[in-house]
């Protein structure tokens, strides 16, 4: 993939990809470092992207699997350079914005791939690119998301 057409699609993308680690995240600063690691872990492996999904399951699927990896270590020592975005949900504080913050919070406290599919599922992908971003069936999913919405009419 040459640069620009990695650019193009980074612009394009960026508010998937902006909206997955700002749901892995409680911190302005960790979700720009999220952001970052999400892009070179898709610049590294635009070479190997096969076009067997949609580009846009491939985002969503890197994106997550970098969150859901940096969830799951400690943080890691590399410093990045921040990276300028136009969506700022730690700072906008019109009333969509504070129903998204009163929802994160609400999924915030999911496990981590219950974190995935409801965020899939709000992005309204199918049962079955859900399925496949997060490697389970679409009847699983289903499931899942019944489980899940019940867990999240208790809190």
């Amino acid at each position: 993939m040459t640069e620009k057409a990695f650019e193009k699609m980074i612009r394009e993308n960026k508010g998937t990809i902006y909206t997955v680690c700002y749901m892995f995240s409680n911190d302005k600063d960790e979700v720009a470092d999220l952001f970052q690691e999400v892009l070179i872990n898709l610049w590294k492996g635009s070479d190997t992207f096969r076009g067997e999904s949609s580009q846009g399951s491939w985002i969503w699927k890197v994106s997550l699997n970098t969150c859901i990896s940096h969830d799951r270590k400690a943080k890691h020592s590399l410093r990045t350079e921040p990276l300028s975005m136009d969506i700022d949900l730690f700072e906008d504080k019109d009333e969509r914005t504070l129903q998204v913050g009163m929802l994160r919070e609400r999924i915030s406290k999911l496990g981590v791939l219950d974190r995935a599919i409801v965020l899939l599922w709000l992005e309204n992908l199918s049962y079955d690119e859900i399925g496949q971003v997060v490697g389970i069936t679409a009847k699983n999913v289903s499931v899942r998301l019944v489980r899940i919405k019940e867990q999240l009419k208790k809190l």
